[in-house]
């Protein structure tokens, strides 16, 4: 399990933030989706804004867990199928239908849960098979060696035309679709890049090819952006963007409320129609006044204090610096990640996963690394003193 240094706020409680909560506690703090109010709409529109089209429908509750249930409800109706695919190291949450789709030990019960859901080989390039030096979007490569064929535009940040690694893990995608499932199937859910299992990041193209092999067979795409969402990458606002895909269902929670409990699902209009054949979706809490007022304060933050160029930056910055310990020390075997998300990977069994508050400065990023420094400087003494 990795060791997690992780917030779900995106910044230390601001005063907008703050004064738009105590504003709408003052008026109206509770009122189920069945009665229609202005401030769920207001949300809803400045939400789907932020998203590409079709992805213009939103769905508003208050886990991410809840999300991706209605998610996973969505997609099966979608294409009355069942069977859903999700990698090794997901977390998509812990309710008794998510916890089909998360793939992580700890989480795992002894009773039954989450039918029809299918894992697959996580297209991980430094501890998997396959994966070199050229392969991930992030400014830190892994020391693995790669056989990546260059392109045309090679060089320093340059691109490539394949990905070898990439080939190699869409080819165990194949054999999971011809051998696990169905010939029809349900959907397929990923993040961006894997949080609670350590900030793995896949091979560049991967998720693309991926989402296409499924689309053939009548499956829907969901892109888990609880973790990765709302400019946390920097380059993007959404983590599915920076693979340069389009899913046909998003989820969001975490970041989206800095903290309150808010969470949504948007998706097409074409899928949300296949939904209120089967259900009427209803939730007492989901949308209430409160967290549209504090939902709609935190967009505006973003915006106004620039908090996704800052985890560009900054992230970039810190990524850099940590880079430079994995040179240093060789109990470091990977640093990897991208904008304010990122991961330290330990040569033995422990990874570091660092998501710290969007507004954080480059001063307290050399501070965390100088801690983390003088952390590995002392596990190194102690080590060469039991030796003796």
């Amino acid at each position: 399990m990795p060791t997690a240094v992780w917030v779900t706020l995106l910044f230390p409680l601001s005063r907008k933030v703050n004064a738009a909560a105590q504003r709408q506690l003052g008026l109206l703090w509770h009122t189920s989706s069945v009665f229609f109010h202005p401030l769920i709409h207001e949300y809803a529109e400045k939400l789907s804004a932020l998203l590409p089209e079709p992805l213009k429908v939103v769905f508003l509750v208050n886990s991410g867990s809840e999300a991706n249930d209605l998610a996973m409800l969505m997609a099966r109706a979608h294409s009355d199928s069942t069977d859903i695919i999700s990698f090794r190291g997901a977390y998509h949450g812990c309710s008794p239908y998510t916890l089909g789709l998360t793939n992580v030990g700890i989480y795992k019960m002894d009773l039954p849960h989450g039918m029809g859901c299918q894992p697959t080989m996580c297209p991980d390039i430094f501890r998997g098979p396959w994966g070199g030096s050229h392969c991930r979007d992030s400014p830190v490569q892994t020391i693995r060696k790669c056989s990546c064929a260059p392109g045309p535009t090679e060089g320093e940040g340059g691109t490539w035309d394949c990905c070898q690694a990439k080939d190699q893990y869409i080819e165990q995608f194949k054999d999971t679709l011809s051998t696990s499932v169905a010939k029809s199937i349900a959907g397929f859910f990923a993040e961006p890049i894997q949080g609670v299992n350590g900030v793995v990041q896949y091979p560049k193209g991967f998720l693309k090819e991926a989402f296409e092999l499924v689309r053939e067979r009548g499956g829907v795409c969901i892109a888990d952006e609880v973790q990765t969402g709302f400019g946390r990458l920097g380059s993007h606002f959404w983590g599915f963007q920076t693979h340069d895909v389009l899913p046909d269902i998003v989820t969001m929670a975490k970041g989206i409320g800095n903290g309150f409990p808010m969470a949504a699902v948007v998706t097409t209009p074409e899928i949300a129609k296949s939904l209120t054949k089967h259900l009427l979706h209803f939730n007492t809490f989901g949308g209430n006044p409160m967290a549209c007022a504090i939902g709609s304060a935190v967009l505006e933050v973003i915006k106004e204090e620039n908090l996704q160029e800052n985890s560009q930056e900054v992230g970039t910055y810190m990524l850099l610096k940590l880079a430079k310990l994995r040179d240093e020390f060789e109990i470091v075997g990977d640093v990897r990640g991208k904008g304010l998300m990122i991961g330290i990977e330990m040569v033995k069994d422990k990874t570091f996963r660092i998501a710290p508050s969007m507004c954080i400065t480059k001063p307290e990023a050399d501070f965390a690394v100088e801690v983390f420094r003088s952390a590995l400087i002392q596990h190194m003494e102690r080590r060469a003193k039991l030796k003796f």
